[in-house]
């Protein structure tokens, strides 16, 4: 772990491939995606409001192929377990993944009734750094027993509203899908060794994908409140001239099982909380 405050004191870990060259000035992937009429930002602000999707023709088309492909390489190449998790979970799951430490804009809850004045019990799951596919998928160990808290999860879901790479304004970052993975660990020692794993099936698919990526490690100023380590992963962007976050991967320890109470007991009879 890295101290330090800001994402300038980020170490970068490794590099993969090299920066595309081109005796043109590259277009952004804004400016592609309306050329070529993949995505409608206009009428997806007119349904949604800012930072919304809505992808036609052959952009709805290469989102679903990318997503098919993603499943297919994590599923039967790495071994993960293809769940459609809820877009929505109770206060104490969201407590759990420390989406109340962080700014209220990331929090979206539902209203039961016609009592605006009164949140209901559910909560959206958000989409920001600390959450995703696998918010929901985090509370799938309750229950079970100690020989299936090691699982390895994988789920889709579909980015709202909000920037997408660390530190890239709205206009240059629209987001899109993401893949949401998640591993629980009934052990804390094997916690960063399935991390490690983790990040190397994400490059996997950054490298089938013909793309220049930075592995970078997130200092102490830059980690998700829950997170004891994190790598981000940033892609080379030539529209932008910059690296854009398409990938983290964060170890959370026993945070999350501790705030959910999440617990189960060895053959010594000892009280263990589930690391993730």
């Amino acid at each position: 772990m890295k101290i330090g405050k800001t994402a300038e004191d980020n170490p970068v870990v490794r590099f993969h491939g090299e920066k595309a060259a081109f005796d043109f000035k590259p277009k952004s992937h804004v400016e592609l995606c309306e050329s070529l009429k993949l995505v409608d930002f206009a009428r997806a602000t007119k349904l949604s409001g800012s930072g919304f999707l809505l992808y036609t023709n052959w952009g709805a088309r290469l989102e679903r192929a990318l997503i098919q492909m993603l499943l297919d390489l994590h599923i039967h190449e790495h071994g993960y377990t293809e769940v459609s998790p809820p877009f929505v979970s109770g206060r104490n799951v969201s407590k759990a993944s420390a989406s109340f430490q962080n700014s209220r804009t990331s929090i979206t809850a539902w209203f039961e009734g016609d009592k605006t004045a009164e949140l209901g019990k559910l909560y959206l799951v958000p989409d920001r750094r600390n959450a995703g596919g696998e918010h929901s998928s985090r509370g799938n160990s309750q229950g079970k027993p100690v020989a299936d808290l090691l699982l390895r999860l994988h789920a889709v879901f579909s980015r709202r509203g909000g920037r997408g790479g660390r530190g890239h304004a709205r206009h240059d970052s629209r987001a899109s899908v993401r893949q949401g993975r998640v591993d629980q660990n009934r052990e804390a020692e094997h916690g960063y060794e399935e991390q490690e794993k983790m990040v190397a099936n994400a490059e996997k698919v950054l490298q089938l994908l013909g793309l220049h990526y930075r592995v970078v490690l997130l200092c102490t100023g830059d980690m998700g409140f829950a997170s004891a380590k994190t790598y981000d992963i940033e892609v080379w962007a030539p529209g932008q001239g910059s690296y854009l976050e398409v990938s983290s991967v964060s170890n959370c320890e026993d945070f999350q099982a501790r705030r959910m109470n999440l617990r189960f007991k060895t053959g010594t009879a000892k009280t263990n909380f589930r690391t993730s």
